[in-house]
């Protein structure tokens, strides 16, 4: 165990062993006005009992694991078979770093191929990369590389893209010339609407499906209109399990896929990490940020995984890259590519369809209720849009005191005059019988 000094007498003297009067000469280095002036709010050093023990009573507060959870928003509840966390666990998948040599990396690289391969096949696109952080930040990323595909800076985002997901692409653009439009929603349906916006300065128009609010958007529809003024369509995925069902984005009309794979074997885990998907046509495959392994040959025919294209500052000059993302979850996209494997094209299929089934059985008896009515009539995955009688977050907070369940996300949190609303989602891991529960609560509340 790493010894801490904890006395003032102690710190002395190691102040006075590098010569030193005080900790805050240290930091003489940085201008007085940006330094803070005061102790952080922080426990004073813990041995590493304490610590564990902190971190047990926080991990208590968890309700996800211990109640009926409803709650989806990005990220999902479903079942990972044991293989996956057995596999990554494995040292050598532990301690493998960025596969820069590929002399002594092929499982790195060979891993990270069949993540791009199973990424493109369930996709419907040409190419793929070797994953991005998360959903978010590979959205943000496909906006830039549209406008350097299209040489246009104006794009059109979907009210219903994933509130958080457009608040970092927000970021991303603050300090560039890229002006971010919102295009709104039908109110009886809860797809897009507004494409009339779609002009000749426009580089890309950004859906999300299934959207923030689980419904399923005609992609073909939107696709064709973006064709046409030479946009290109961006889709964002947050429940990577609709690819089981749903048609391709690819066989749809898109151009670049973009997403979250957490729903892939990879735990909620308290929001991360996770593992972004970033997918688009071969023809522009040089204008996409983070990097691709592929296959070459030697001059014996003998078979080997490099690392094909490479677009970031470290490899290439800075006015050539197209990204600065350093890295990628290269351990959470191994997780998801086990999982894949694991499951196959049944398997997802078949996760698919349950989690499709139990979302409209949970529909059909919530519609039941007095006073509940669902917001939405376009077709649903596994998320949908409940109005409840009463203000939404105090209905939640009822049913999470009186019955113990998490009943969902109030859209308050994001969006303005849907306070009698919050987001349900049910998936294969949520039984009959919490489902049932879940209806009557909300009957009883």
């Amino acid at each position: 165990m790493r010894y801490i000094p904890n006395s003032p007498e102690e710190r002395a003297e190691m102040l006075e062993i590098v010569g030193l009067k005080s900790a805050d000469e240290l930091f003489r280095s940085i201008p007085k006005n940006v330094q803070l002036g005061r102790a952080l709010n922080i426990t004073e050093p813990l041995s590493e009992p304490e610590v564990i023990g902190g971190m047990e009573k926080l991990a208590d507060k968890n309700t996800a694991t211990k109640k009926p959870s409803f709650l989806g928003a990005g990220v999902y509840s479903h079942y990972s078979p044991t293989v996956v966390d057995h596999l990554i666990q494995r040292s050598e998948f532990f301690t493998s770093y960025t596969p820069y040599q590929p002399e002594v990396t092929q499982g790195t690289l060979q891993y990270i191929f069949e993540f791009q391969t199973l990424v493109c096949q369930l996709t419907g696109m040409e190419v793929a990369n070797a994953s991005m952080y998360d959903g978010s930040t590979s959205m943000a990323e496909a906006f830039l590389m549209a406008a350097r595909v299209t040489r246009r800076n104006k794009v059109l985002v979907a009210e219903t893209v994933h509130p958080e997901y457009i608040e970092v692409a927000k970021t991303y653009v603050k300090h560039s010339e890229m002006p971010l439009e919102t295009l709104s929603f039908d109110a009886e349906t809860g797809r897009v609407v507004d494409l009339d916006k779609l002009d000749d300065q426009t580089a890309a128009v950004v859906i999300q499906s299934p959207n923030f609010f689980g419904c399923v958007e005609d992609l073909e529809a939107i696709a064709e209109k973006a064709h046409a003024v030479g946009a290109l369509l961006i889709v964002v995925v947050t429940e990577a399990i609709s690819f089981g069902l749903l048609k391709t984005p690819g066989e749809c009309g898109a151009d670049i896929v973009v997403g979250e794979g957490q729903s892939w074997g990879i735990p909620m885990s308290f929001g991360g990490p996770h593992v972004g998907l970033f997918a688009c046509k071969e023809k522009y495959v040089r204008n996409m940020p983070g990097r691709l392994a592929g296959i070459a040959y030697d001059k014996n025919g003998n078979r080997g995984f490099v690392l094909t294209l490479a677009t970031r500052e470290q490899h290439i000059r800075r006015e050539k890259a197209t990204s600065n993302i350093c890295t990628n979850q290269g351990l959470i996209a191994l997780a998801a590519t086990i999982y894949m494997e694991t499951m196959g094209k049944k398997g997802l299929q078949e996760v698919a369809v349950q989690n499709v089934q139990k979302a409209n059985y949970a529909k059909k008896k919530i519609a039941e209720l007095d006073g509940f009515e669902i917001s939405f009539s376009t077709p649903t995955f596994n998320e949908f849009v409940v109005r409840a009688p009463k203000n939404a977050e105090e209905t939640l907070a009822k049913l999470l005191n009186e019955n113990g369940i998490v009943g969902g996300l109030p859209l308050s949190k994001y969006y303005l005059n849907r306070d009698n609303e919050f987001l349900v989602c049910v998936t294969e891991t949520n039984t009959k019988e919490q489902i049932e529960s879940l209806v009557e609560g909300l009957r009883s509340v």
